[in-house]
């Protein structure tokens, strides 16, 4: 089957075909969830905001269903330190941002902060564009299977700190699960995994995820924990 990384300059392929039957719940997520069950956050109507694409990547790691997530550099201007999918804004040769241009991003960004080769992974689909407000980025969600693994690691430790992966059952594990509280006031999902404090946009996708694939475990949204829990 022809994947996404196969062709330069023509379409990106997206295909449901051969993915674990486990990420059934997920597909369907994909094909019916609203802008506004993700996020209240949604893109200006005005069109302003810059262009950006996250992939949101599965795999099947020893401890079953992971995700692939990254660290960002503490020296970044913004999100410095936090926990993310591998993603950014997209840039020209990435193509049209309302066609394939969010999918390329999603896998050259990818590609540039882990490593890993984009030729193993199946994109299956994309999420609602959603908005950041604190940064602008009007942040398309990609979703993919890791047919084929392939080593990752940070590539240029000027953007990132770390790469590592997170198995589903940690993410839903109650115990790993808590409230963040921005000193802005805004309440969020957080989830304590792989020595990370996961929050924010990238909590905020996870969280929903669960909650509409049915695999979200009844957890106590009163625990709350600081964003600088380290010191």
């Amino acid at each position: 089957m022809k994947r996404a990384s196969d062709t330069q300059d023509g379409p990106v392929v997206v295909s449901k075909d051969g993915l674990p039957q486990w990420l059934d719940p997920v597909v369907r997520v994909v094909e019916t969830v609203e802008p506004l069950q993700l996020s209240r956050f949604l893109p200006p109507e005005s069109g302003a905001g810059r262009q950006s694409a996250v992939l949101i990547l599965f795999g099947e790691g020893e401890e079953g269903p992971e995700l692939l997530l990254m660290e960002r550099a503490s020296s970044l201007r913004s999100h410095a330190g936090q926990p993310s999918f591998p993603g950014g804004a997209l840039d020209p040769e990435d193509g049209d941002p309302h066609a394939d241009g969010p999918l390329r991003a999603a896998l050259r960004e990818a590609e540039e902060e882990t490593g890993l080769d984009p030729s193993g992974v199946q994109l299956f689909g994309a999420l609602p564009k959603l908005y950041i407000p604190v940064s602008g980025f009007v942040v398309t969600p990609v979703l993919g299977w890791w047919r084929e693994p392939t080593p990752v690691d940070v590539v240029d430790p000027n953007e990132t700190a770390r790469v590592f992966t997170v198995p589903v059952a940690d993410l839903t594990n109650p115990d790993n699960r808590a409230t963040t509280v921005h000193t802005s006031g805004h309440r969020g999902p957080a989830f304590l995994v792989e020595s990370a404090l996961v929050w924010g946009f990238t909590a905020g996708i996870i969280d929903r995820l669960l909650h509409f694939s049915g695999w979200e475990r009844p957890w106590d949204r009163g625990k709350q924990v600081p964003l600088d829990w380290r010191s």
